[in-house]
């Protein structure tokens, strides 16, 4: 057992493996929505809300791994 970020449980090791494994798929997917931005033809508009939205689900995912105490 690792000790605890304030606010959040104590973490199981197979918890803290499934959020390493978000956070490493949402690593990957941010280099996809930067190629998406530093390509010229694309809406940058339309990529900023994809952008936003994916890191809001991986955010929901993360926490719904680690279920924090806190708002």
């Amino acid at each position: 057992m690792n000790t605890p970020i304030k606010g959040y449980r104590t973490l199981t090791d197979g918890e803290i493996v499934r959020i390493n494994r978000i956070k490493e798929l949402a690593l990957r997917v941010g280099y996809l929505v930067q190629e998406a931005f530093d390509h010229p033809d694309t809406d940058k508009r339309w990529v900023s809300i994809a952008q936003t939205d994916l890191q809001k689900g991986f955010m929901a995912l993360t926490r719904g791994v680690a279920k924090p105490d806190f708002f």
